[in-house]
């Protein structure tokens, strides 16, 4: 009796024996159910010129595999691998023949990309490391249990759909420079880019921002485009919109809602539903109506202008701006709540001169583009010409490129004054932006520049540069007091 009590278990013994074979049941459960889930799209191939171990992976594997193969030796599994596409190689090393890593090698060599795990009975460790530098994802020691390959199998299969998701990424981001003329390959712009591809696949508003003519409305529009909402994409801007007609145009208006309103009109907010709204110069929407905007973001309703009933509606929204909304909001300018709510992620896009590895597709994309529209044979670029390009400090961004190239082609050259200058890297160059010039001075020479080729007409210049007439004046108004200052003090 003693000597059975003796070779048994204490009950606290007993209970942690049975809870860490439980926990071990449920984690091959984890992997088993995971396996089954990867291996059910996957096309498998193993070679093993061993019959037992054939048999018993095929047993193993084969109601688990979309589809399943065996061989005996490389020869065979290369005439299987010409008729059927395989996501995954177990193979054994050693083989008559040609040996399963020759085999692999030369699949490699050809270009063949598919993932392999290697067998093999052989404890040599020259040849578990040539196998993993062979681009191998596993090395399995033979004999080996059920759990020991499913994990292997696991391993491979992850990688394998991570690599189809980044590929898949890839291509979407791709079918987006097509579709919506974002060209880019500088890593700034590429992680852009991929921020904004997992962004549209949430409902949440963003905040996007950038200099003047960066390309927000188009980073916008390729949201809403990768996006899954149905609805169409109305965009407005905030700088054109008078004060006094901003609640009209958004939420819309009852006939007799207010003297003039001959008829019924629906807002921007019924036109976007189930699609996306896009809301321009965001820094420029009055204080009333940040708050009613602020509303209807948490209530997913509007009332229309003379009406009792609310509407339900299903609207994203997205914002953009080239003001500094943070520092609005702390002085007053910009409600706090608001910009909370529309700054659940902020994308930034980087301004053209942090982007210059770009320029050559920019300009190679708007001259394909415009010559077809204007006509006109694309125009050869010199060397100097791409210096000039390179060197320019790019106030007005990919906008202002756009410009350029359109003057390039009706011109046929480039036009001697379109970067102003040769250089503006250099200290105090004549028609260029010395180095020490901050971004307001030089924001304003290229207003004032924009202003004096118009005539001053703020309505054309407004136009060229991309902003509303009434941000033109503000800014001006800005710099007059600003100059009263300096006059004064």
């Amino acid at each position: 009796m003693s000597g059975t009590r003796k070779n048994q278990a204490s009950k606290p013994e007993r209970r942690s024996q049975a809870f860490n074979s439980a926990s071990g049941a449920d984690k091959a459960g984890d992997i088993h159910a995971e396996v089954e889930i990867l291996l059910s799209s996957a096309a498998v191939l193993i070679v093993d010129d061993e019959p037992g171990m054939r048999n018993f992976l095929k047993r193993t594997l084969e109601n688990r595999c979309a589809l399943l193969e065996v061989a005996g030796s490389a020869e065979d599994a290369e005439a299987l691998r010409l008729r059927y596409h395989f996501d995954l190689l177990i193979v054994d090393i050693r083989l008559p023949g040609l040996s399963g890593l020759d085999w692999v090698h030369q699949l490699r060599e050809r270009g063949v990309e598919t993932h392999v795990i290697y067998m093999t009975a052989y404890a040599d460790l020259d040849m578990a490391v040539a196998a993993l530098r062979n681009s191998a994802d596993d090395f399995i020691m033979k004999p080996f249990r059920m759990e020991q390959i499913f994990v292997s199998i696991q391993r491979s299969l992850q990688k394998r759909q991570v690599l189809r998701e980044n590929s898949l990424l890839r291509l979407q981001i791709n079918q987006l420079h097509e579709s919506t003329g974002l060209i880019g390959e500088s890593e700034r712009f590429k992680e852009v880019l991929e921020l904004g591809h997992r962004a549209a696949l949430s409902q949440s508003p963003i905040l996007i921002c950038g200099e003047t003519g960066t390309g927000k409305e188009m980073l916008a529009r390729a949201i809403h485009t990768m996006s899954q909402r149905d609805g169409p994409f109305v965009s407005i801007n905030c700088g054109t919109v008078a004060p006094e007609a901003f609640e009209s145009e958004l939420i819309g208006h009852l006939q007799g809602a207010f003297p003039g309103a001959n008829q019924s009109r629906d807002g921007l907010f019924l036109h976007a539903d189930r699609g996306t709204l896009f809301l321009d110069e965001i820094g420029e929407l009055p204080l009333v109506m940040q708050a009613k905007l602020l509303r209807i973001l948490e209530e997913k309703v509007i009332r229309p202008l003379g009406g009792e009933r609310e509407i339900p509606v299903d609207v994203r929204v997205l914002a953009a701006t080239n003001r500094d909304l943070g520092e609005l909001s702390e002085s007053g300018q910009f409600r706090q709540d608001l910009y909370f709510r529309l700054n659940v992620l902020q994308l930034n896009v980087p301004p053209l001169r942090e982007r210059l590895d770009d320029i050559p597709l920019l300009v190679k994309h708007f001259f394909e583009t415009l010559a077809a529209e204007m006509r006109l044979a694309p125009v050869e670029l010199m060397h100097t010409d791409w210096e000039r390009l390179n060197n320019y400090y790019w106030p007005g961004n990919v906008r202002e490129l756009k410009n350029v190239v359109e003057r390039t082609l009706l011109l046929g050259r480039l036009p001697a004054d379109s970067t102003r200058g040769e250089s503006s890297k250099v200290g105090e160059s004549d028609m260029g932006y010395p180095l020490h010039w901050t971004m307001e001075a030089v924001e304003r020479a290229q207003i004032e520049a924009v202003l004096a080729s118009v005539n001053n007409n703020k309505s054309a210049a407004a136009r060229q540069l991309g902003v509303s007439r009434k941000t033109l004046e503000r800014k001006q108004n800005i710099w007059a007091k600003q100059d009263t200052l300096k006059s004064e003090g």
